[in-house]
């Protein structure tokens, strides 16, 4: 019954085959045929002429910072916020759209207003501010990359704002919703579909179910606030570091 389809990773575009891969998708007839990407492989212009012709119609590539000195240093490859930024100009040149992903860390939290208003410039048709899931490199590193909710806020409104203001669409991810307050709308968890993810090593058929199950957690304060039938809660790494004393129950009125 699915009508759309992602190609993610890793970095999905580094396989040879992910044309054949995106034309057999086109064939078997879905109705969306994204590609998720670090966005790089997208300032080759034959490289997205041959997504493009094999149906891939929208594409998700990531921006992390305002600036090379940024998003270079997290991605840890120098040229990437060029190149990733010429590949979101290839692609809307070409009258496609740009779905773009920021991932929210202690690097770049402050600069969030910053990347709003590059993500505008770019004409993006929508940016979501993603915080971090504190697996792998950045489970082990955990206090130099996940910051607190309570510092982020500020700087989370105020781009939300900017992209509101540009009329371009623009969501979060894993903020809870207490911390978001007026902008709880934004929330992208509302509206994320039904989904079923596929990989070489397993399949997890209902996404929503292992994130609310596996992937996130509740606390004591959320037994008291009128918006827990709403809220999936944090990444359970965050609580599992930082406990649950800077949660606070939004009461019902």
């Amino acid at each position: 019954g699915a009508e759309d389809v992602v190609f993610t990773g890793g970095e999905v575009t580094i396989r040879k085959d992910l044309p054949e891969l995106v034309s057999h998708a086109k064939e078997l007839g879905y109705r969306v045929i994204q590609i998720q990407t670090n966005g790089r492989m997208l300032s080759v212009s034959s490289a997205l002429a041959r997504l493009i012709k094999a149906g891939a119609n929208e594409f998700s590539p990531a921006i992390h910072g305002p600036s090379a000195e940024v998003h270079d240093a997290l991605t840890q490859a120098p040229g990437s916020f060029r190149q990733t930024v010429k590949g979101v100009q290839n692609v809307k040149k070409l009258g496609l759209p740009v779905i773009l992903n920021s991932v929210i860390c202690q690097a770049n939290h402050r600069l969030l207003p910053e990347m709003a208003h590059l993500f505008v410039a770019l004409e993006v048709d929508q940016f979501q501010l993603a915080f971090v899931h504190a697996l792998g490199t950045a489970g082990e590193n955990f206090d130099s990359v996940v910051p607190r909710f309570s510092e982020i806020m500020p700087f989370v409104h105020e781009a939300l704002s900017i992209g509101r203001a540009s009329g371009v669409r623009c969501m979060t991810e894993a903020i809870p919703l207490c911390f978001l307050g007026p902008d709880a709308g934004f929330a992208a968890e509302a509206i994320i579909p039904a989904t079923r993810i596929v990989d070489a090593q397993r399949e997890v058929p209902d996404y929503t179910r292992y994130r609310l199950e596996v992937g996130k957690a509740k606390g004591p304060p959320c037994a008291e606030c009128s918006l827990d039938h709403v809220c999936e809660g944090p990444w359970r790494e965050y609580p599992e570091n930082l406990g649950w004393e800077e949660f606070r129950p939004v009461l019902a009125t």
